[in-house]
């Protein structure tokens, strides 16, 4: 059955997508409540997560759950992201050891919702479209052109602005910081500065936006940087492609989890697309073209970097993505990730988009 949501308007989330790392079934069983769980445990043998069998990962139960995703209004309950703490300087390391910070690959995946793309990386797909569909979507262009000048050709932008990392790498977490600051060297901004400059040794001109449209108020994010966008697209019409850079929040059991694959000797945090589908309720008609978008970036990522990304996800979601058909939404890593490791990942995925946007010039 096609879940649906309003544009918008999502006031209640009961965390319905899962960490990558469960099966459908799972997520199934997130949806309907613990028996749901209980009930799908049986079908976690079906995932493997690098080497490893997911079931030697069932010590991370079922709250490892994926809560970044740029949800429109999120509920963050008993996860230690605030939701209001944000135009504050970037607080002082502490020694204070509130539970462990986990790195973790995420691998390869099978089940009903995965497809393997033809040339690299995967699709994880929660919606009713067929696979063959997508499929035959994603050897396609897009039907847009980039031009090598000065025009602006790309938007990077961050509806959730103070998203923000751990200072380095360490193997414990302080639970008083609240994962959001203004400091542009530490968020998220750093991770588009890095993209920008990357995209731009192709040739091709880039806008970073760094407006903060999550504080004071956190609710109201996407309306308020939906009028961004619709401010930098009227005074420049000719942009191609709008990306929203986040990270994303995945905890279990009181311990953060960081996703990480090692690139020449460097910890880089792991990297996921969001594509988002239309149920006939978002104005997102072309929401494919987006899709077209997404398995391009994907397949250039794992062809330049293999075990980048985590699969894209295609979902019943909107984030704005109806303004361009060229609107993705990329998580970089997660809360537990350092600020080096989210900038690396900047560094390399910026380098795939500059490549893969110059083959469309």
């Amino acid at each position: 059955m096609r879940r649906r949501r309003k544009n918008n308007k999502v006031h209640t989330v009961w965390m319905i997508t899962v960490g990558i790392l469960l099966s459908p079934a799972v997520a199934s069983g997130v949806i309907k409540g613990l028996t749901g769980f209980e009930a799908a445990a049986s079908m976690l043998s079906e995932i493997k997560v690098g080497e490893r069998n997911i079931q030697e990962l069932e010590k991370y139960s079922a709250e490892m759950l994926s809560y970044g995703f740029g949800w429109n209004e999120e509920v963050e309950d008993n996860i230690t992201v605030s939701r209001d703490e944000g135009p504050v300087p970037y607080p002082e390391i502490t020694q204070v050891r509130s539970g462990d910070v986990i790195r973790e690959t995420y691998g390869w995946y099978s089940g009903n919702q995965y497809f393997d793309l033809e040339g690299a990386g995967q699709v994880r797909n929660c919606t009713d479209e067929p696979v063959n569909v997508l499929l035959a979507q994603s050897r396609l262009r897009p039907e847009f052109q980039i031009k090598l000048n000065s025009e602006p050709q790309v938007l990077i932008m961050h509806t959730h602005t103070t998203e923000s990392f751990e200072p380095f790498e360490r193997d414990y977490y302080d639970s008083s910081f609240s994962y959001r600051s203004s400091d542009e060297s530490m968020n998220v901004v750093a991770i588009g500065a890095t993209m920008k400059n990357q995209i731009e040794k192709y040739g091709i001109s880039v806008i970073h936006d760094t407006t903060i449209h999550d504080y004071p108020s956190y609710e109201g994010s996407y309306e308020r940087s939906a009028e961004t966008v619709k401010k930098i697209l009227s005074e420049n019409p000719q942009i191609k492609v709008v990306l929203d850079i986040h990270r994303d929040a995945i905890e279990s059991n009181g311990d953060l989890i960081a996703p990480v694959i090692n690139v020449d000797g460097k910890n880089s945090a792991q990297v996921m697309i969001i594509s988002g589908c239309d149920d006939g309720t978002m104005d997102m008609p072309d929401y494919l073209q987006n899709f077209r978008l997404a398995s391009l970036f994907q397949q250039q990522f794992e062809a330049d970097t293999p075990g980048i990304t985590r699969p894209i996800l295609f979902d019943y979601r909107n984030y704005n993505q109806g303004l361009t058909t060229g609107s993705l939404l990329i998580e970089v890593g997660s809360h537990g990730n350092s600020i080096d490791e989210v900038c690396y990942a900047g560094e390399l995925i910026g380098n795939s988009i500059g490549k893969a946007l110059q083959g469309l010039a």
